[in-house]
């Protein structure tokens, strides 16, 4: 197979990783990262995975199973646990990406302990109707307003209880039955199923518009759900979850053996109808189909989940990513809304199911991203594009979801990968676990 190597990849991960551990500072309290280079610090982001010290987590997760902890990492390790956990007793974050969800996510993946505390401060935090949140402009919602989506609100929390469970934290279960409680709640009945909105329509005092695929919409809720039934044993969830997506399919567009969902409805009239990423477009909608497939659903409008998950596939592989088309269109190569998010469900579809050109595209996305890598010395990072600003060339990310730390650690696994083949180990996080393959009990081979 041409192009890079396994050690080409491994060595820009190293550099890539330099950089990131370059940009740590320290305060009376511990370790800290900037969004970006240079940049500010934004507070209220700075413990989270999406761009704070919960990104060094997940990347340490990455290099444990490539080589030991440095002295400098085993440092950094104890110094991020340990400055989570002594804020959890305050927080009142409770989101994936930047809160308590979070925590239960970077503690397991650093495997220190001290889960059971964010569990609980979430439970504690609970609420009828959800939990609280501190992102909403209160202009255009009312005050107390909660969200249901899987970055920012319940739906989120119910991927935390359920990972908690799944790494035996007590009370994992009881948050993830309170979450799933709260989501059959809030499900909108419309002619073609079950849909929920971002912000239930009770709170809002603009117009409705809908975000439907996996960071905000009915794909990462319905996903939710349908792991939360085949986990918690609640067919009455999954039903939820099949209503979800028998939904959605009626928004996208099956045509030319592909599946796509606008990011927005309505259109927004500066942004294209579609977008292929994690976060807006088929990458991250991909998942929900492998969720109904592990839950035991076996039709969707006439198709099996595995087949729309394909589907999901063939419209990124064939969307012309990762060129940079026109302004607008792949101007990202992170893991939220770019290159290495896209890259990371290809390797996970071909560990799990072996179809050779999903390796194959997942290596042409990892070399795009050595070709896109900003080198200085022992250094290496990347800058994204943001085409409607004067200055389009943004500075270069940091974090996990949109910076350096989540380039680095797929090039890692791309590296491992090449050298290990299917085998190689792959790190199971919060967001992606089931898809991947089973892990195998002892002595007995992957079912």
């Amino acid at each position: 197979m041409s192009g890079p190597g396994a050690e080409t990849f491994h060595e820009l991960a190293e550099s890539g990783w330099r950089w990131v551990l370059d940009q740590v500072g320290w305060d009376d309290d511990g370790p800290w990262i900037p969004e970006s280079v240079p940049g500010r610090l934004t507070p209220s982001y700075r413990y989270g995975m999406n761009s704070g010290i919960g990104s060094l987590a997940l990347v340490l997760a990455e290099v444990r199973l490539v080589r030991p902890w440095t002295v400098e990492e085993r440092s950094l390790a104890d110094a991020v646990a340990d400055r989570l956990l002594a804020r959890i007793a305050a927080e009142t974050d409770c989101t994936y990406f930047h809160g308590l969800v979070s925590t239960i996510g970077v503690l397991t993946a650093l495997g220190t302990g001290g889960a059971e505390a964010a569990v609980d401060r979430l439970l504690a935090l609970a609420t009828p109707d959800g939990w609280p949140q501190r992102v909403l402009d209160e202009c255009r919602f009312l005050p107390g307003a909660r969200i249901n989506d899987v970055v920012l609100g319940t739906a989120g929390v119910l991927l935390g209880g359920l990972w908690a469970r799944r790494a035996g934290v007590r009370r994992g279960g009881e948050l993830a039955e309170r979450a799933a409680a709260v989501l059959l709640a809030e499900r909108e009945t419309v002619p073609t199923g079950l849909d929920w909105p971002f912000v239930p329509r009770r709170f809002r005092t603009d117009a409705d518009a809908r975000m439907p695929n996996f960071s905000h919409g009915v794909a990462g809720i319905a996903a939710a759900l349908a792991l939360a039934g085949a986990e918690l044993g609640r067919p009455g969830l999954t039903g939820a979850a099949r209503l979800g997506v028998e939904h959605l399919v009626c928004l996208g567009d099956p045509s030319d053996g592909g599946f796509v969902v606008p990011r927005r409805i309505p259109a927004a009239a500066d942004h294209d109808e579609f977008t292929y990423s994690w976060c807006h477009g088929p990458t991250g909608t991909s998942l929900l189909f492998l969720a109904l497939e592990r839950a035991g659903v076996d039709d969707i409008a006439g198709e099996s989940p595995l087949t729309w998950h394909r589907r999901c596939l063939h419209s990124i592989r064939t969307s012309g990513l990762p060129a940079r088309l026109r302004p607008g269109f792949w101007d990202n190569d992170g893991r939220c809304c770019g290159t290495a998010g896209v890259g990371e469900v290809f390797l996970d579809s071909w560990q799990r199911a072996g179809a050779d050109d999903d390796l194959a595209f997942a290596l042409h996305l990892a070399g795009t991203l050595v070709g896109r890598a900003v080198r200085d010395g022992p250094h290496a990072w990347w800058r994204f594009v943001e085409h409607r600003v004067p200055e389009p060339l943004l500075p270069p990310g940091v974090g996990w979801m949109q910076g350096a730390a989540g380039i680095v650690a797929f090039l890692l696994r791309v590296a491992r990968i090449m050298r290990d083949g299917p085998g190689a180990g792959a790190v199971r996080r919060m967001d992606t676990w089931w898809a991947l393959p089973p892990v195998p009990a002892a002595g007995r081979p992957a079912v």
